[in-house]
C-alpha cells in the first residue's frame, strides 16, 4: 500500500520563540499590535501570575502527599496558556473551568483556598461565581462544563447581551476543556448548539498531549484546531507555551464573541509536566525524554528571557520569586487551618432557599445520633 500523502496540518500562532525572542510566526502577525498595545505592567504581570501560579501548584501537590489533599490536580507547564487567556477576558465574563485551572481562578479574584478545600473534600460545591469574578465551578465530569457554558452564551445571546456594542455590557463566556474531553459527546454537542446559536463564546482546549494515558496522537489523527471549521467557527492553533501569543489569540476572539460574530475554537498547544491528578503515574506511560523536550520549553523561563530583554531587573524578578513563596506559604498555612465540616453541612445548599424536607432529614440525623449514644430516639 502506498503512503498516505493526505496533509493534516494547521499554523500555529507563536508570538515569542522557545529561546524567548519575540519573532512572530506568520500567522501572528495580525496579533502583534494587540501585544505592543500592552504597557510594561501588565506585561510584567503575566511572569508574576504564571509565578505564582507554580508555587501555589508545587504547594498543592505537597498537601496532597503529606496527607492533607484527597487530590491536587498539577498545572505544571501549562502556566502561558492559561494566564495569557484569562488576561484576555473582561470583567463581565463569564467563565467555565475544567479542574486544573487554579491560576485562572486567582485571577478572577477566587481565594484558591477555595479550591484547596474543595480537594481537601470540605466543601461540596468550592465556591460562589458570581462572587468570584463570574469564575465558575470545577466539573469533574469530562466536557461536562462545555455544555454548561453553550447553555449560559445561549442565555446571554437570547438576553441581548452581547453585540450591542457597548462595551460594559457586551458579554462572552469562555470555556475550558482539555485534549480528551474533545472526545466525549458533551464537547461535540455543545459545539453544535454555539454553532447554530452563534453564541458570544470561545471554546479553549488546553492540548497538553495526554488524555491521562492515552496520547493526543491517538485521540486526533489531525491538529485539534481543524476541528472548528467542521463546526462551522474559526479554529486557531496557537503555541500555549507562549503566554503573549495565548493572550492575543484569545483577546481577539472575545472580542469577536461580544461583537456578536459567534464562537470560535482555540487549540493551546501545551504540555503536562506533572501527573493527570497526584492518583496518576505518567513515568507508566511516557518517557523521560519527551518530558525533557518539554521541560526545555518551559513558559516562565521563555517569558522571562524575554522579559530581561526589554529590560527587567533582577530586582523585579527577585520580587516576583519573593511574592510567589508567600503566596504559596500562605495557602499552605491556612489550607491546614480549615476547620473539619459539621454534619449540617450536607443538607445546606440542596435548595435554594430553606426547605422542610431538608429540616425533616436533619432532624430525622440528630434523632438517630441521640439514640447512639443511649438517649430517647
Amino acid at each position: 500500500m502506498a503512503a498516505s500523502t493526505r496533509d493534516f496540518t494547521a499554523p500555529t500562532v507563536q508570538l515569542l520563540t522557545h529561546e524567548g525572542e519575540l519573532r512572530p510566526t506568520a500567522e501572528a502577525e495580525a496579533y502583534l499590535p494587540l501585544i505592543e498595545a500592552l504597557p510594561d505592567v501588565e506585561l510584567q504581570q503575566f511572569y508574576r501570575d504564571m509565578s505564582i501560579s507554580r508555587r501555589v501548584d508545587i504547594a498543592g501537590a505537597n498537601l496532597q502527599r503529606q496527607g492533607q489533599l484527597a487530590l491536587w490536580v498539577p498545572s505544571h507547564g501549562q502556566e502561558a496558556a492559561q494566564v495569557g487567556s484569562a488576561r484576555a477576558a473582561r470583567p463581565q465574563d463569564h467563565i467555565f473551568p475544567s479542574y486544573r485551572e487554579h491560576i485562572v481562578g486567582m485571577i478572577r479574584g477566587l481565594d484558591p483556598v477555595k479550591i484547596l478545600s474543595l480537594l481537601r473534600g470540605i466543601t461540596q460545591g468550592g465556591w460562589e461565581p458570581s462572587e468570584n469574578g463570574n469564575f465558575h465551578l470545577y466539573t469533574l465530569v469530562l466536557a461536562s462544563q462545555t455544555l454548561h457554558a453553550t447553555g449560559y452564551a445561549m442565555g446571554l445571546t437570547l438576553d441581548g447581551a452581547a453585540g450591542t456594542g457597548d462595551p460594559e455590557r457586551d458579554t462572552a463566556v469562555l470555556v475550558y476543556f482539555g485534549d480528551g474531553s474533545t472526545s466525549q459527546g458533551d464537547a461535540n454537542e455543545a459545539l453544535v448548539f454555539a454553532s447554530s446559536y452563534q453564541t458570544p463564546q470561545v471554546f479553549l482546549v488546553q492540548n497538553n498531549q495526554w488524555a491521562i494515558s492515552v496520547p493526543v496522537s491517538r485521540q486526533s489523527r489531525s491538529p485539534i484546531a481543524l476541528r472548528g471549521g467542521g463546526f462551522g467557527m474559526p479554529g486557531i492553533r496557537v503555541d500555549g507555551n507562549d503566554v503573549l501569543a495565548s493572550y492575543a489569540v484569545t483577546r481577539q476572539a472575545l472580542e469577536e464573541a461580544r461583537a456578536g460574530d459567534g464562537p470560535s475554537f482555540i487549540e493551546a498547544v501545551t504540555y503536562r509536566i506533572g501527573a493527570h491528578t497526584t492518583a496518576d503515574d505518567p513515568t507508566k506511560y511516557r518517557t523521560q525524554d519527551e518530558v525533557d523536550h518539554w521541560t526545555a520549553r518551559d513558559p516562565i523561563t521563555r517569558y522571562r528571557t524575554w522579559l530581561a530583554s526589554r529590560g527587567a531587573s533582577d530586582a523585579f524578578f527577585a520580587e516576583v520569586e519573593q511574592e510567589a513563596q508567600d503566596a504559596a506559604a500562605d495557602v499552605r498555612r491556612r489550607a491546614l487551618e480549615l476547620p473539619a465540616p459539621t454534619r449540617e453541612t450536607i443538607f445546606e445548599h440542596v435548595y435554594s432557599e430553606p426547605h422542610p424536607l431538608m429540616a425533616e432529614q436533619l432532624a430525622w440525623l440528630d434523632a438517630f445520633e441521640r439514640s447512639l449514644d443511649g438517649g430517647a430516639a
